[in-house]
This record gives C-alpha cells, structure tokens and sequence, in this order.
C-alpha cells in the first residue's frame, strides 16, 4: 500500500488501528510478528573466529613454532613432551581469556546502549505513554515534536506547523513543510521520496512543530532499513589512548623482534651451528620476546574502560562515546544550563500580577502543551507549562476541563528564537480568542493594548513601564516571569505562522515562578573549583534571575560576571575572547550564543564540556569537547550528538562523571606503568642472563608470570578507586602522552630495581645448591628466580594503588587487588612444589629457608619503593 496516496482513514484501517492507537495487548501480538523496530546488526564473529583471531597475534604464532620445534626435538630425542604441553596450555588459556575479556567488553557496551535506548511518546490503550523505540510495531500513534528524532515510517494523522530533516534520506537540507493530506500523482507514476510530504521517515528529525503519525512500517521494512540492508551497523571504536596503546605495541614488537634476532645470531656464534645449539637459542630469543610484550595491555585497558563507562551509568551518566572518558579527565570549563541540571526542574507558580488573574491562568494553562493527569493529580509536560496548568487547576480551573471549553483551532508553536507561542481557541458562544504566552520583554513588544480597570485601553510608554518594574521586582526574587496577552478573531484565522498572529495583542499579566536550586549542586560547584574546573551558568532566563541563582550557588560573586546575550552581540569575537574570563553567568542567551563561548573557552586552549536539551543546542553540543545531553529534559538530537547523556539533568553528576574519568585514566596508567616495569624487568633479566652465558628463566616460566602475576592484578589495579586527592588535582593536559609526568622515568627505574631482586634470588639459590657464588646453570637458582619474580610483581602492584602516595596512608581497600595477591600466591606455590607440576615446569624442590628469601626479596619492593615516592614527593613538593 502507497499510505502517502491514501486518506489517513484509510490508512488507519489498514493499520487495524484508530487514533487512540493499539491496546497493550494487540501491540504484543504485532511486536512477536514483525519483530523490534531496530535495524538488523552486522553478523558479529563466531566464538571458534574470535579464538583463531587471539592466536593470530604475532607473537602467540612464535609461541606456537617454538612448541612445534620442541615436539619435533622431544620426538627425534625421546624426550618429555613436558615443554610443548605447557606452551601451549598457556596459549590455549591466554586466548580464552582474550574471547572471555572481549565478550566481557562487548556486554559491558551492550548494556550501556539498552540504557541509552532511545524512546518515543506513543498512544497505548488510549493514553500517552514512554516507550523504548526499539518496541514500536505497525498501527501504533507516535506523538512527534520539535527535537525528537522519528523512530519508525509513518503516514501523518496531525500536523500543527510541522517541520522535518530529512538530509540523511534525500539529501536535502532544508527542511520540509509536512501535511496530512492526500499527495496528488500530477502525471507522474509515483511520488519521490523527498515530496512524500504526508509522510514521516526514520533517520529524520523534527525540527518545527509538532504532529501525530500512524506507523507503517518499522525495522527493515523502513527506507532506512532498505539502505541499511547490505551495510553492517555496528563499528568497533577505539579511544585515542586505545590507538596510541596498539601504536606502542607495534613499536615493541619491531624492537623485541629485532634484539631476538640479534640475540639468536650471537647465540649461534658463540654455541656453534647445530641442532642443539639453534634449538636452545631460538628458545632464549622466544623467551625474550614473551618477556617483551604485554599480552594483556589492550584487553586491561578494554575492560577497565568498559566496566568504568558501566559504573558511571548506574551514576546516571551514560556514556555514549568511549572517547569521553578520556576527556572528561582534562574538563577545565563546564557549561551548563540552569534549568533542570542547577535547579530542580519543579516549577512553581508564586506570584501573579494582572487586573484579571483567572483569565491569566486560563490564558496560561490553555496556551501549553503540558496535559493534566487526573489519576496522579498533576500536569505532565515541560516543566514551565507543567507549572501553569497545576497553577490553574488548583485556583479550579483544569486543563482537561478548559480543552472542552476552549478547544484549540489553530497554534505557532513554541520557537526559542522568538521565546513564545500562541495557540487560537474557539469558545461555546463561537467567539475566537487567541492566547499568547512567552518571554515578558518579546511579548510586550507585540503588545498594542492592555488591560486596566477592566477595560482595554491603548499601551503607553507609562503602562509598559510599570510591567516591566513589575517584572524586574519578580525576577529580583529569582522568579521566572512569563508574560500572557490576548488577541480576538472574527474568525478562525487562515495564516497561523508566528509573524501572522502574534501582533496587535492585549496585554493581560504576569506569572511569576521559581525553580529552586539542587540541594547538592552548591556541593559540586565547590568541588569543581578544588578540581581546577571553573563552571559557567547558561540560561534564557532575566539577567538578574540568573544573577541571584548564580550568586546563590557560589559561581559568582557580584553581577560584574554576568552577562546577556544582547551585550554579547555588542562584542565582536577578538574582544569577547580577550575579555571571556570575566563572565561566568550568561543570561538571556540564543542557541547561536552557546557555539561562541564554546569556541572562545577553545581559542584559549580549554577543554570545554557544554550542556544542552533542545534540537537548537545540537550545534554547541557537538562543538564542545564533552557534549552533554539531558536525558529527562534531552530531545533526540541532542541526546544523538552528545557524547555522554546525564540521566537524571543533574550537575552534580557531571562532576561525578569527571571524578570518575580521572579515576579511570589513572587507573589505566597505573595498569599500563605495571606491565610495562614488570616486562621490562623480565627482558633485562633475560638479555642480562644471556650476556653472562646462563639461562635464568624459560618460556613456559614467562608466559606463567605473564598470565598469573601480570593480567589479573592489572586488571584488579583498574577496579582501584578514586584517591582521596584526585579532585584536587588540576586538570590533565590532554596534550599529554602516556609517559607524561616521569612515568617512562618509574618504569625503567621500577624495571631496574626488579631485575636486580630477581638476578640476587637466583645468585642466592645457586649458593644454596652449591655452595659457591656465581651465575651459571642452576636448578635451585631457576626456581628462587622464578618465586621472586612471580611475587616481586604482586607485591609492586600494591605499590601501584598510588603513582606517589604512600600505600600505608590509603584509606580505601582494593578487594580484587588482595584476591589476586593470594590466588597467585597459592597458584606460584603449586608449582613449583606439586611434584608432577614442578617436574613440567623443570623446578626443583627448594626448602623453607630459600622459600623464605625468595618471598623476603619480593617484598623489599614495597620499601624500596616507599623511599623512592618519598623523595619524589619531595621533589616534586619543592619544584
């Protein structure tokens, strides 16, 4: 059926459906049928795929021949098949692991994504309700309005000045004009898509107005779904610190292979080429690149991503793109609107000011959107409206009851370039009265006329004057003023655009309301401060309403640092970036206003988080370096640009999600700088080893270090939470490398100091065996070296809870760090005292006293590493 040909009754008995829309019970049924509205995903690799995929890693493939060549010895040689079980068992373990941590990821974001599902207003058994999208079926009634993003295709039942983007569809970027009826074929055999002007698309956004439409299709019945047929919708997305990590680990496999290399050719030289010899030195050269690379870097930095950008959404900030969390840790500028995210999105009305108050509150409640809901007793709508219609009905006078009396007969929505909307009502008696309501300032230019002693009499310069005292007396008290005025028609007017209606009007009062302040943001404005993060006020609000909020919450102290928009259009941009700092409150601001401070806060190298909840906030919101959405107040469009979504308005949360960003960063510069010094301690002692002419360590003995002692605590040191000064801290140059701030410095040092503890255990073991000090092939020396290794590394993760601070004054506990510290305590144990595992491994029993030195060189670390935080702390202090 082409619906854009057919009448809207038609289509709706089509649809099985009417205007009240489905019941629950049919919606059921169409949604087993016809499946959810989303579009198909692109087939995701199968288990035995991702397995393959962690094997095809270079060097788990050295790995995998260095087993080989051993299978071939062990058989030629009827020797043990020990080496070749082990290699690969820890192969086969660390790319299960890697499918697990992946999968792990995967759910993580998966999750995340049914948090941010996007959602529509549908009739459902005769009433309005909030449903995810992804639940739509044919035949149900979608409410559509400025800033929503259409969910489904449609044919349109109701259309009030309805504008809609439809750019990614046809490639036109003006706006189209919708209606409700019928589409004539003028000669031609079909309609284009671009002038199915009757219709609505998924993919499109609207931008004006607002309207109802009946769903005809949904999923990959869509136009959309038609061009999303052959294309795979999810991409993989990496951070810039994801990139920089594979870009390191690159780097260090062309080294690690390259030393091999040389490593194997010396080896040759001074062994002699046979098959021994090239046997034993392959192998030095494998253990040297196992030693090398950090197999867990990028799956710790995954998880500690994924399972952090969880734990924000249950803070109720979602995380939309991973690269925010990077950011969010270098946020210096916060800018944020007042209403709803500062302030508790609870309007009130508190005060009037009119000759005629009831018809002020009849005006105002008829000229909204807001509904009244007689079951909770309350308005539902935006919250200014919703404040209006609970203000009327509470002096009697109902919105449902007033829709009866006054029903609507034409309107021009709400529009924030002009700060008001008018709505036409045709009474009982068959008179046409318009009602207007918007900002006091707009309005009364409009206004020819007013009200006094209960007539209407021409407006004066001395009547506008008194109003507008009026409503600066109101705004003085931090209230929110909107202006109603009145205009009569003879008949129901033919032209309903904004220029058409809104002029000649009758002045009839003022409201006054007030929206008090979270509780908990005077907290947060204080904590951004001690974080070296200055927040900014924005709002369409009177200057001095933003004034007294702004002054009330500590973000200003005198109304110097406030500033309109007006007077921000005075400026041009060299002057305005030049003069930027002084102002911290910006009132009575345009959405175009918003995308200048952002760029000028830029132009002087700030990174800059913006807020914003209308489809005008999109161009700002992409702007900025954080973009945050309003996930309560949020249209579509904003929510889609936005790089994280608040789920709850609040500002307290976007402080919250900084706090946790600095946490999670740290953390991940805290795993990185452990594998890195726990690497480069197992490739010095290797290379070390290797110059003296002695074996310390074998492949299988690494790889055990590698998987044990190495992933798990890195990956424990990740859950760490957040130090008690990392607020106070100012904030990260986003500039800034991986090893920035002496990281490369500790990990060469901390890398040293191992491979000295590590190269003293197994001098002392060789002693213990023989009786004599030197570095030669030993048993007992293998076995200490290994316990020492193996342990130094837990240890020295307990010393890296605080790049700086010392571990005895953390008063927080790391339960994960502690469960991986005993695990491979016990697991190390084994084996090397379970005989059958320790003889696999090639160790030999060692007794309690060189059990006991192995494990007290270990823990010298943490020590060691205590006077080395002192007198960087010193250092640093000093400088």
């Amino acid at each position: 059926m082409k619906e854009y040909l057919e009448s809207v009754e038609e289509v709706l008995k089509e649809q099985n459906s009417s205007e009240e829309g489905l019941s629950s019970q049919e919606a059921e049924k169409r949604l087993a049928e016809f499946g959810r509205n989303r579009l198909e995903e692109g087939k995701k690799d199968s288990l035995l795929k991702r397995f393959l995929d962690e094997l095809a890693d270079p060097m788990i493939i050295i790995l995998i021949v260095a087993a080989v060549i051993s299978g071939i010895t062990a058989v030629y040689e009827g020797e043990s098949f020990a080496d070749v079980i082990i290699i690969m068992a820890v192969v086969i373990i660390n790319a299960v692991l890697g499918v697990v941590q992946e999968s792990k990821a995967e759910a993580a974001i998966a999750a995340l994504q049914e948090i941010a599902a996007a959602t529509s207003k549908v009739m459902r058994d005769g009433k309005v309700v909030t449903l995810k999208s992804e639940e739509l079926v044919p035949g149900d009634v979608v409410l559509l309005e400025a800033g929503d993003a259409v969910p489904a295709d449609g044919r349109i039942i109701e259309c009030a000045s309805m504008k809609i983007e439809e750019a990614a569809l046809t490639g036109e970027s003006v706006p189209v004009n919708k209606l409700v009826g019928l589409l004539q074929l003028d000669g031609q055999k079909d309609v284009p898509l671009g002038d199915r002007k009757n219709m609505v698309y998924m993919g499109s956004t609207v931008v004006y107005g607002r309207g109802k439409a009946v769903i005809t299709g949904t999923g990959m019945n869509t136009e959309m779904g038609k061009i999303a047929s052959a294309l795979a919708q999810a991409q993989d997305e990496e951070t810039p610190l994801q990139l920089k990590l594979n870009q390191l680990s690159k780097i260090l496999t062309v080294l690690v292979v390259g030393i091999c290399i040389v490593i194997f050719a010396v080896g040759l030289l001074r062994s002699g080429i046979s098959g021994d010899a090239i046997l034993d030195t392959f192998m030095v050269a494998v253990s040297l690149a196992v030693a090398a690379i950090p197999e867990g870097l990028a799956a710790v930095v995954t998880i500690v991503l994924s399972i952090g950008v969880t734990n924000m959404s249950k803070r109720n900030a979602i995380i939309r793109k991973l690269t925010a969390v990077e950011t969010l840790g270098c946020t210096q500028i916060i800018c944020s609107d007042k209403t709803g995210t500062l302030t508790q999105n609870k309007m009130t009305v508190v005060e009037h000011v009119a000759e005629d108050e009831k018809e002020l509150e009849i005006g105002m409640a008829l000229c909204s959107d807001a509904e009244w809901d007689a079951e909770a007793g309350q308005a539902v709508g935006e919250p200014t409206e919703c404040a209006l219609v609970n203000d009327a009905a509470k002096n009697g006078y109902e919105k449902t009851q007033l829709k009866e009396e006054y029903p609507r007969v034409g309107e021009a929505p709400f529009d924030s370039m002009r700060k008001m909307m008018s709505t036409v009502h045709q009474t009982k008696d068959g008179q046409i009265v318009q009602y207007t309501k918007g900002a006091p300032d707009e309005v009364l230019k409009r206004c020819t006329y007013a009200v006094k002693d209960g007539q209407r009499v021409p407006m004066t310069e001395e009547i506008k004057a008194s109003i507008l005292a009026s409503n600066k007396a109101m705004a003085d008290k931090a209230l929110r003023v909107l202006c109603c005025a009145r205009r009569d028609w003879d008949a129901v007017p033919e032209n309903t655009e904004p220029e058409a209606l809104e002029q000649d009007l009758t002045y009839l009062g003022l409201s006054g309301m007030i929206d008090p302040v979270r509780p908990e943001v005077k907290d947060a404005i204080v904590e951004c401060r001690e974080a070296g993060i200055r927040p900014i006020m924005i709002t369409g609000d009177h200057k001095d309403t933003a004034v007294a909020i702004g002054m009330e919450l500590g973000i200003i102290s005198s109304a110097e640092q406030a500033i309109t928009g007006a007077q921000l259009d005075e400026m041009n941009d060299e002057e305005f970036n030049r003069r930027i700092e002084e102002f911290s409150v910006y009132a009575r601001v345009q959405p175009e206003h918003k995308v200048r401070i952002v760029k000028g806060w830029k132009a002087k190298g700030m990174i800059t988080a913006m807020t914003g909840d209308g489809v005008n906030d999109a161009p700002s919101i992409k702007s900025a370096d954080i973009g945050v959405g309003m996930g309560i107040t949020g249209t579509d469009v904003t929510k889609n640009v936005a790089d994280m979504v608040l789920a709850d308005d609040n500002f307290a949360t976007i402080v919250s999600a900084v706090e946790e960003g600095r946490r999670i960063y740290a953390n991940i510069r805290k795993a990185i700088q452990f594998l890195l010094a726990s690497n480069l301690a197992e490739v010095l002692s290797i290379f070390f080893a290797t110059l003296i002419g002695f074996t310390i360590l074998e492949p299988v003995h690494l790889l055990w270090i590698n998987l044990i002692t190495d992933c798990f605590p890195a990956l424990a040191l990740g859950m760490e939470k957040s130090e008690a000064d990392i607020m106070k801290r100012k904030p990260r140059d986003p500039k800034e490398g991986i090893f920035a701030g002496g990281m490369g410095f500790d990990v060469f040092f901390q890398g040293l100091i191992v491979t000295v503890l590590v190269m003293a255990s197994y001098l002392l073991g060789h002693y213990y065996e023989s009786g004599v000090w030197e570095f030669v092939n030993s048993p007992d020396g293998t076995t200490m070296a290994f316990l020492t290794l193996s342990m130094v590394e837990i240890c020295h993760s307990l010393n890296m809870r605080s790049r700086r601070g010392s571990i005895f004054k953390l008063t927080n506990h790391n339960k994960f760090l502690y469960g991986a510290m005993i695990v491979s305590l016990i697991l190390t144990t084994v084996v090397i005292e379970v005989p059958f595992i320790a003889n696999a491994f090639q160790f030999t029993p060692i007794d309690l006293e060189e059990y006991a030195i192995a494990l007290g060189l270990a823990i010298l670390i943490i020590p060691i590493m205590e006077i080395v935080k002192a007198v960087q702390r010193k250092v640093e202090k000093t400088a």
